[in-house]
């Protein structure tokens, strides 16, 4: 629940203080480098020609302005060292609160042209400071910079594996597609610019809030300066007695003070600027940077007493303690030249790329949205058909579903007819009748085959009801989408094409073949919408199926029957990402990954090279059994994905799955394809691709109706997440009936079960162990014997819920259901969905 919260927080601040931070990373950006940008566009005003003779001194410059102009009021002179670099005279101008900067040739006292793009750098400032909306906009960009600093904390906790490695942190996957890759982008590029993003936020509330500055002055154990108007109220009663200075006094003020700092002080300096005193006090108050600053506000500051030929209160700046040197060097802390160039280019590059954080946030909340409302987005575009208009007129699309795959594929279909202004309904089909059939015109069947060549569980009705009617349907025009998997060889497809074959019977005419569709291949998906295009002369869009897997990392697997009689099962908890969610009932889709030693005996046994390293990335999730010499290698099929249900609730903070290895009994000997790539080669902190597939035939009600869960074997998986949820909510009437081989060693989650029963959260635990029983005793023997609370469960409105093998357990538990309710109650507990089943 932490990381969900965290997880939602920092994406909700994301898309609501994204765009300001973006701004103020460019703004920041830019104004990093604002006085090497003045000077590069102001080459005449900053540079000068050397020449011959001597550069003027202060005293000098000061006479040659005044004889031009009497009344300038100056307020300082900087001088250069550098021989081609103008000397700075800044003089007093009303509305200039720090004065007007005259840019002066050092070696003719010649007034050069004018700094352009000052007042753009101020814009800047002022728009990365408060978004040019005064105090209020400080109070938004303060707030943006504690969200950062939340964004960089959440971030990390959010990203943090099990397992480090370098390259899992600091490297983006260029492989990667789609979403993996909009997320590796942000998490990785996130991760190099942690620290300047920590140190931006720290730094640049020093700015925004008063509270944050006093803290930081006490928290370095520095004291607060005091404010300026202060100090000059201080000096001005101080200074009541002394004579005000003519022009001439300040003249020779500025000559004295020039020659004799620059014979006092013999470390020299990069650039000196001499304040214009205004009292005849004997001082000058200097400040002064070194030939090597650390950075460019490294001053020194120092008075000079010419009346002594004295240096006073000179501060060096590399003799203060590092504590000081920050809390007076904010500004270049802030941009990073407090810690040398190349850290001040990083940053800059750094503040560049906050938009890249937003746009991708964005991108990853607009795909995370579209991921879990695919088929509810569908159902919102579909279009209503009037009640003037004849069903005649109208698109019928049916769909066969039992993991939710053909229901989205036909709202998608829906979809993009009504772009096209064609009316559309869509329906399942255990709700079709035979008067659909013969009042439409067009229909689309989306179906799908189950198990080993089974109809979908709601459709059973439709087969019963309609499929084994005689009809006549000349007028009616229809396609079939048929989905399926090609490793069931015997039974790909199945139920599709027997529903074709019915409708050519019923004299039906098809709008084109039947299309095949291998595991949502997408090539099949495409021929779908562009031989409907072809067939109705409609314009229409594909929609892609939305396909992607997660990178989900393996943190704990557990044998949990050892010494069984049975094949091994393991409990595998994964760490997902924290956008992933999941309903009880749901199933993981993941991908099976070729090992590296597979890999490298197929690339021998073909006479590739074994060291190349392209072939491994490669032939990654490839199938490498359907490979030929006339093949290219990029042409492979990706290997077949494998489902599992979920045995855990998003609350408990993991992803848990309940895999059984299996292994075949002749040579050669190999472990299945995805529970020996979950159970065997992969390790602990490794990654797995793995998705959710919504299986909303298979969810909770939404009330406290009671519930009846029958499974065996790995069954229980999808079982114990459905009662983890009930218990979330307090529903106390559940029964479990649970079947397996040994008690003593393959009764998976007997403590938790055992806990639920205690707690009252299970009425009824029944258990059939069929290798402690003589003649073997199985859930359905445990059904008929408790047929009489079964059938008061029934009546007092339970749901049936079954998780497990379809050829044995839950075809004969089915068997056991019409024996002791009837044919015609099951079939209609199975049509109000109160009949639900996630077999296999």
């Amino acid at each position: 629940m932490l990381k969900k919260t965290l997880f939602q927080l920092h994406w909700f601040f994301g898309i609501t203080a994204g765009l300001i931070l973006s701004i103020i990373g460019v703004t920041g950006a830019l104004y990093s480098y604002d006085q090497q940008i003045l000077k590069w566009f102001n080459q005449d005003s900053y540079v000068v020609q050397v020449a011959d003779s001597p550069k003027l001194t202060p005293d000098q410059i000061y006479q040659k302005l005044l004889t031009k102009d009497p009344e300038l009021q100056i307020n300082s002179i900087t001088m250069m060292q550098a021989p081609d670099a103008s000397s700075i005279v800044n003089i007093k101008k009303e509305g200039e609160r720090k004065g007007l900067d005259l840019m002066i040739n050092p070696y003719t006292g010649d007034t050069l042209p004018q700094v352009q793009g000052k007042e753009v750098f101020q814009f800047i400032l002022r728009l990365h400071r408060n978004l040019t909306l005064g105090p209020v906009g400080t109070q938004i960009t303060g707030a943006c910079a504690l969200m950062l600093i939340y964004f960089v904390l959440s971030g990390i906790y959010l990203r943090w594996p099990k397992k480090h490695t370098l390259k899992q942190w600091v490297f983006i996957k260029p492989k990667l597609k789609g979403r993996n890759f909009i997320w590796d982008l942000h998490a990785v590029v996130g991760t190099w610019v942690i620290v300047f993003y920590l140190l931006f936020a720290v730094t640049g509330l020093y700015w925004s809030y008063d509270w944050w500055r006093d803290g930081m002055f006490k928290v370095m154990g520095v004291d607060r300066p005091q404010p300026m108007q202060m100090m000059q109220g201080k000096g001005s009663r101080d200074g009541e007695h002394q004579h005000k200075i003519s022009n001439d006094e300040v003249t020779q003020a500025l000559y004295k003070t020039w020659n004799g700092f620059s014979q006092s002080y013999p470390n020299g300096f990069s650039s000196l600027t001499l304040t214009i005193p205004k009292k005849n006090n004997n001082q000058v108050d200097l400040t002064f940077v070194d030939p090597s600053p650390q950075h460019e506000r490294a001053r020194n500051t120092a008075t000079y007493d010419y009346a002594t030929n004295k240096i006073d209160a000179l501060k060096k700046y590399e003799d203060k303690k590092l504590n000081e040197k920050i809390m007076t060097s904010m500004l270049p802390v802030h941009r990073g030249s407090f810690f040398g160039p190349i850290w001040q280019f990083i940053a800059m590059l750094a503040s560049l790329a906050m938009p890249l954080f937003f746009v991708t946030g964005i991108l990853l909340y607009l795909k995370r949205r579209k991921q879990k409302k695919l088929t509810a987005q569908a159902k919102q575009s579909h279009i209503v058909l009037p009640n003037s208009s004849t069903n005649k007129d109208a698109w019928l699309i049916v769909y066969a579903s039992q993991t939710g795959t053909a229901e989205q594929i036909a709202w998608h279909t829906s979809a993009s007819l009504q772009e096209k202004q064609q009316f559309v309904t869509v329906k399942a089909i255990h709700k079709i009748d035979a008067t659909d059939l013969s009042n439409h015109s067009r229909i689309l069947f989306i179906i799908s085959t189950y198990g080993t060549g089974d109809a979908p569980d709601l459709a059973s009705g439709f087969v019963k009801k309609i499929m084994t009617q005689k009809l006549d349907l000349p007028h009616l025009n229809y396609a079939v989408l048929a989905l399926g998997s090609k490793e069931y060889v015997d039974s790909y497809c199945q139920f599709g094409n027997m529903v074709n074959e019915w409708l050519k019977q019923q004299n039906a005419l098809p709008f084109f073949q039947p299309i095949e569709v291998d595991n949502l291949d997408p090539n099949a998906i495409e021929l779908w919408y562009t031989s409907l295009a072809q067939s109705t002369q409609l314009d229409l869009n594909i929609v892609e199926e939305d396909i992607h897997f997660e990178n989900c990392t393996l943190l704990s697997k557990k044998h949990s029957n050892p010494e069984s009689q049975g094949a091994p099962i393991y409990l595998l908890n994964f760490d997902i990402p924290t956008d992933m969610t999941w309903k009880a009932g749901d199933i993981a889709e993941t991908q099976p990954m070729n090992t590296r030693v597979h890999i490298q005996a197929f690339l021998s046994e073909n006479n590739l090279d074994i060291n190349n390293e392209k072939f491994y990335s490669l032939l990654a999730d490839k199938d490498l059994k359907h490979f030929s010499t006339d093949k290219q290698l990029e042409d492979l099929p990706t290997l077949p994905t494998r489902e599992y249900s979920i045995a855990s609730v998003p609350e408990q903070g993991y992803l848990q799955l309940v895999v059984r290895l299996h292994s075949s009994t002749e040579e050669p000997f190999e472990y299945g394809l995805g529970s020996g790539w979950l159970c065997k080669y992969t390790d602990i902190g490794s990654k797995v691709a793995l998705r959710i597939r919504t299986n909303e035939n298979f969810h909770l009600i939404a009330d406290n109706r009671p519930i009846i869960l029958i499974g065996n074997g790995t069954g229980i998986a999808g079982l114990m997440s459905l009662l983890q949820q009930r218990k979330q909510l307090n529903y106390k009437n559940n029964w479990l009936i649970f079947g397996e081989r040994q008690k003593g060693k393959d009764f998976t989650y007997q403590a938790e079960l055992e806990n639920l029963q205690s707690m009252d959260y299970l009425v009824h635990l029944d258990l059939a162990f069929s290798r402690d029983a003589d003649n073997g005793y199985y859930v359905q023997h445990k059904l008929k014997h408790q047929a009489l609370e079964l059938k008061k469960w029934v009546s007092e409105g339970a749901i049936i819920y079954v998780c497990g093998s379809i050829n044995t357990m839950a075809r004969e538990v089915d068997e056991m259901l019409i024996h002791i309710l009837g044919e015609e109650l099951v079939d209609e507990l199975r049509e109000t969905d109160r009949y639900k089943r996630d077999v296999y």
